[in-house]
């Protein structure tokens, strides 16, 4: 082989073989930095780009996509310590055209955490208003969807600034009483009875406490490998603490069934996802929502857990089209009559 031919493989191996390593010591030494650097990605890909926005003194951080147009808006909140990454897996089949606004919850990620300020549903809601506010997406009322914790704080915000929107998501909504004793709602129960609030089951800090997390909020078995169970857990490790008190504020009484107590003042029209399977918060909630909302539309998934964002990623982006060109087709006709 020439000698020149033989150098230029030797280099172009050393080449490919730098990133190779260091992905290979990453993945083995640093888990979580492959976590961060994977949403990075896919932010990027999918053509969302993070912002911040100020209300006072209080920084909201938030990932955007598209730009106000004929279509609502479609503003999106997270579950209990998650972030607004979470929803990138419905993101990639929603159109480029949609405006998409994907905002950190009050305390998580990039938005402002602070011992003084209020966890509790209500005051999550309050703070989800000023942040609409700040980055003035109330021009015109807009689509809203939340999911578990975040359902819960999108129902009672519907319910406290129903002129801000103009139709609603609920994903598997907290803030409903439970009518069944599943799972979770026993091992809160026992929690609560030992007073062991450092055992709560959302809240791992060993990769084998997530894959049990993994297993109670998802139907799908993912075969997640040990090395990315760790990360995950390293990511969330440094936000326990704040994590542990906001799971008490919202369990407290003040909040538990917040969604409950003002479901009946929603009058926009709602579209309610639940995985049929999911034992974190039973799907009998969907009739209680659709007995007291009055255009309220039910839709459960089979074979589906807690995690419909990451189980049916597709067949949630569809049905929330699908909700959103019905309505738009009503609003129409009633037009034309």
């Amino acid at each position: 082989m020439d000698l020149d031919v033989l150098n230029m493989f030797v280099i172009a191996g050393g080449t490919l073989a730098i990133p190779i390593l260091a992905f290979v010591a990453s993945f083995l030494l640093w888990p979580s930095a492959l976590i961060r650097i994977y949403y990075w990605y896919w932010r990027r890909a999918l053509g969302m780009q993070v912002r911040y926005a100020s209300y006072d003194d209080y920084q909201f951080c938030y990932s955007y996509r598209g730009r106000p147009g004929y279509r609502p808006s479609i503003l999106m909140l997270h579950g209990f310590s998650a972030h607004k990454d979470m929803w990138l897996s419905i993101v990639k089949f929603l159109p480029n055209n949609l405006h998409l606004v994907c905002v950190d919850m009050p305390g998580h990620e990039g938005t402002t955490r602070s011992d003084l300020d209020d966890y509790s549903i209500s005051g999550q809601a309050k703070r989800i208003h000023e942040f609409v506010e700040c980055i003035k997406l109330n021009r015109r009322p807009f689509h809203l969807v939340g999911t578990s914790m975040g359902g819960n704080v999108a129902g009672v915000y519907a319910a406290q600034y129903p002129e801000d929107i103009c139709s609603l998501t609920l994903i598997c909504p907290a803030g409903l009483p439970s009518t069944t004793d599943n799972k979770f709602i026993k091992q809160l129960r026992e929690l609560q009875e030992s007073k062991r609030i450092d055992r709560i089951p959302l809240i791992p800090s060993t990769p084998e406490e997530m894959a049990d997390m993994l297993k109670l909020c998802s139907y799908v078995r993912f075969k997640v490998p040990q090395q990315i169970l760790q990360g995950l857990v390293d990511v969330r490790i440094p936000h326990n603490e704040f994590y542990r008190k906001l799971f008490l504020e919202i369990v407290d009484e003040k909040s538990r069934h917040s969604l409950h107590e003002n479901m009946s003042k929603i009058k926009a029209p709602t579209q309610v996802i639940w995985g049929k399977q999911d034992q974190v918060l039973d799907a009998s909630g969907a009739k209680v929502l659709a007995s007291a909302i009055p255009d309220c539309h039910v839709y459960i998934l089979e074979n589906c857990g807690h995690s419909v964002v990451v189980e049916r990623p597709r067949k949630t982006a569809n049905l929330i089209l699908e909700f959103l060109a019905l309505l738009h087709s009503i609003d129409n006709n009633k037009k034309q009559a």
